[in-house]
């Protein structure tokens, strides 16, 4: 129910703007009724106009800021404000704002859970559980003793301190743009989220539950009971159902996958009420659980940021902006009192706890500043606690209105330090990652058939570099044996859906046909034209593995400057539990080593799955030292076998159908080689026929680039 005694004389305030939450979590939602219009022509209410005029904002609002060196997301806070219904009018925060505002942030908790590096979280969970600890205890403390000082009562003054404790991630795409949200600081920062707003959720449902006097025993038992089955569904059931869908259902156009994405994870947010928690908690839950299934350099990543980042979130922070009602602090001298309390000592509190946490963990200047700065938007749980303790009769209007200038000016706030701090880790970051490198990588995808042409591509977005910035080669040979016009019409028209499957994930591309003899000519003149690193090349289920490695493999091993990546895969690479690479005797000595283990690591990273490495108990230490040495950094477990004969027998021993088995190529006369290894990829792919197979043979080095490295290592030889 609303409050019905407004005057109508004195101006309307933020709390004649809010209706009273049903349960606890409900944000707080604007009325427009009785609200007179400021001319006839505001507000807009033509839908197709307010939509021109929301794009006009969301492309000029970045602009005009970055001529002031500051975040586009401010100027949308700002204009949100400015042409809210508390200012100019322009806009009513209608149910559309409101809609795509609560998207918006459901959608910024979902992509902050969804590109976490798993690895990275697990490696510094106790840095998430310090930090979320530190940022919950110390703002709730202050905001308690800020409400007491005040004259609140002890349940109005624990809500207070609810409302500081809580924050949300409004800065975390700023993070995403300068590319350092694998930074253990960033982890940190977003582990530590969704524990203080937890805990600061629960004291709002035990404050509430007090109010309403049903804070029994059974009151705790539905909680518990009801937050552990609804964590234990998503986490675990969420998985299987994705994976199912992606390996069954999905049409591999992206666009099935990305509605399913849609609907589960707003699914999710949707129960939360049924088990006490919050929406933006389910969000985060879907997106922790779908985080191993969508990987980083993605089509369906691309879509989802890109879906976030131009519509839902900028809709988000319109909505916010326009809370604010400065008309309240007219006359109105507890309204000042009450606001400067609030805005002035929930920043410091904030920073207490990033302080804390960086003696703790030892972070830099750059780093606690980038913590202080994810930790300082308060926006989604803030409101929430707003609401509720309105609707308590806990806060009255000057405490609602202080808690929206809050949020505006912590919203502004936060944004500006990420940019500042998160830039100068961005280039620190760049500078430690900076190594001597040989030449760029550019990475052939030779493509024969249609239907095997989307899987090759999706390895080949998974092993590219994005920091290289080189474009993927998808190729296709056309045989020179008459010219047929319906062989250059399938090689064109494969080549195309190729670079459109590219162009939607943001994939630099450059198609290549040459005309060759045959296949496998073809492709060798095709990456000596190109310079190409890094060749990647599939094999038809209807040609046998001992006819393709016995004579395709054969042409193609001839060329020994470069890395060949042969692939059968039998099922979407998102789908894979692990990745299995084995490795044989003496194959850490040779020249490509490091190369091909870090293509299988950056593999392993995209997919969020752990590394599993086979090797010879005799070489089991040399080799877990050498693997580990490659970056980038993920989970390995090393397992052993006796003699490298009985690695078949092993991998039947553990493996499953959703591995990822690779093998490390050995080339003939290499360190590696032995009479007998040349067929143990037939041997795996007879064995396992249902499951992914990469065969990577690393490149060897040039005899003039050898010849300098044999000068260095002993002087004096020329």
């Amino acid at each position: 129910m609303r409050h019905a005694s407004r005057s109508a004389t004195r101006p309307p305030t933020a709390a004649d703007h809010v209706a009273v939450a049903r349960c606890a979590g409900r944000v707080l939602v604007p009325s427009t009724q009785n609200e007179p219009p400021m001319t006839d022509l505001l507000p807009v209410n033509d839908p197709v106009l307010v939509f021109a005029l929301v794009a006009l904002l969301i492309l000029l609002a970045p602009i005009i800021m970055a001529r002031y060196r500051l975040p586009g997301m401010i100027g949308l806070l700002l204009a949100g404000a400015v042409l809210g219904p508390n200012a100019l009018g322009v806009l009513a925060r209608d149910q559309s704002f409101v809609l795509f505002g609560t998207v918006g942030l459901l959608y910024i908790m979902f992509t902050a859970a969804l590109e976490i590096d798993m690895a990275v979280l697990k490696r510094y969970r106790v840095h998430s559980v310090v930090f979320g600890l530190l940022t919950f205890a110390v703002p709730q403390g202050v905001g308690t003793l800020v409400g007491r000082l005040l004259g609140f009562d002890w349940p109005a003054a624990l809500l207070t301190g609810a409302m500081f404790a809580s924050h949300t991630l409004l800065p975390y795409p700023i993070a995403s743009r300068l590319g350092i949200v694998r930074n253990p600081a960033v982890t940190t920062a977003v582990g530590g989220t969704i524990i203080t707003d937890t805990l600061a959720l629960l004291v709002l449902a035990v404050i509430a539950g007090a109010a309403h006097g049903t804070m029994d025993e059974a009151f705790w038992y539905r909680l518990a009971i009801g937050l552990t089955i609804y964590v234990l569904a998503i986490l675990i059931g969420l998985p299987r159902l994705a994976r199912w869908f992606f390996r069954n259902v999905g049409r591999g156009d992206g666009v099935t996958e990305f509605v399913f994405v849609l609907a589960t994870v707003f699914g999710c947010a949707s129960l939360a009420h049924l088990a006490g928690a919050e929406p933006i908690l389910g969000a985060f839950l879907a997106g922790l659980a779908l985080n191993r299934l969508i990987p980083h350099n993605s089509t369906l990543m691309n879509r989802i940021r890109f879906t976030g980042e131009a519509v839902f979130v900028p809709f988000f922070l319109l909505s916010v902006g326009m809370l604010l009602d400065v008309r309240i602090f007219a006359g109105d001298l507890r309204a000042w009192l009450v606001a400067a309390a609030l805005v002035v000592t929930v920043g410091p509190a904030k920073w207490l706890a990033a302080a804390a946490t960086r003696v703790l963990l030892g972070y830099d200047r750059d780093q606690a500043g980038v913590v202080f700065g994810l930790s300082l938007a308060h926006a989604a749980a803030t409101l929430a606690v707003t609401s509720v303790g309105h609707g308590l009769g806990l806060f009255d209007d000057a405490v609602v209105n202080g808690a929206i200038l809050m949020i505006l000016v912590t919203c502004v706030a936060a944004p500006w330090l990420v940019d500042r701090h998160g830039r100068n880790l961005a280039i620190a970051q760049e500078e430690a990652e900076l190594e001597p490198s040989g030449p760029p990588q550019r990475i052939l995808v030779a493509l024969s058939k249609p239907e095997t042409a989307p899987r090759l591509l999706e390895l080949a977005q998974m092993v590219r570099d994005p920091a290289q910035g080189q474009p993927l080669y998808p190729l296709s040979v056309v045989e020179d044996v008459g010219g047929s016009h319906e062989q250059i019409a399938r090689v064109e028209k494969m080549l195309a859906e190729a670079m459109h499957d590219l162009a939607a994930a943001e994939v630099p591309a450059q198609p290549l046909t040459p005309i060759d003899l045959n296949f496998a000519d073809g492709v060798l003149r095709a990456r000596r034209e190109q310079r190409g690193t890094e060749v990647i090349v599939g094999w038809s289920a209807k040609t046998t593995p001992e006819f393709f490695f016995g004579s395709m493999l054969e042409r193609l091993l001839r060329d020994r400057h470069y890395t060949l990546i042969v692939s059968r895969t039998e099922r979407p690479l998102n789908t894979c539990h692990r990745v299995v690479l084995a490795i044989p005797p003496h194959a850490d000595h040779e020249h490509g080593f490091p190369e091909a283990v870090g293509i299988v690591k950056r593999l392993a990273r995209q997919l969020g799955a752990p590394l599993v490495v086979l090797t010879e108990k005799a070489h089991e230490a040399r080799v877990r030292k050498r693997v580990q040495a490659v970056k980038p950094a993920v989970d390995v477990k090393l397992l052993s076998v006796e003699h490298w004969s009985s690695v078949p027998l092993a991998i039947a021993d553990f493996k499953a159908d959703d591995d990822l088995l690779v093998l490390y190529g050995v080339r003939t006369g290499g360190l590696a080689w032995r009479p007998l290894s040349g067929n143990l990829h037939t041997r795996l792919a007879e064995r396992f026929p249902a499951t992914s197979l990469l065969v990577i043979y690393p490149a060897e080095p040039r005899e003039e680039r050898l010849a300098e490295r044999v000068a260095v290592a002993v002087p004096g030889t020329v």
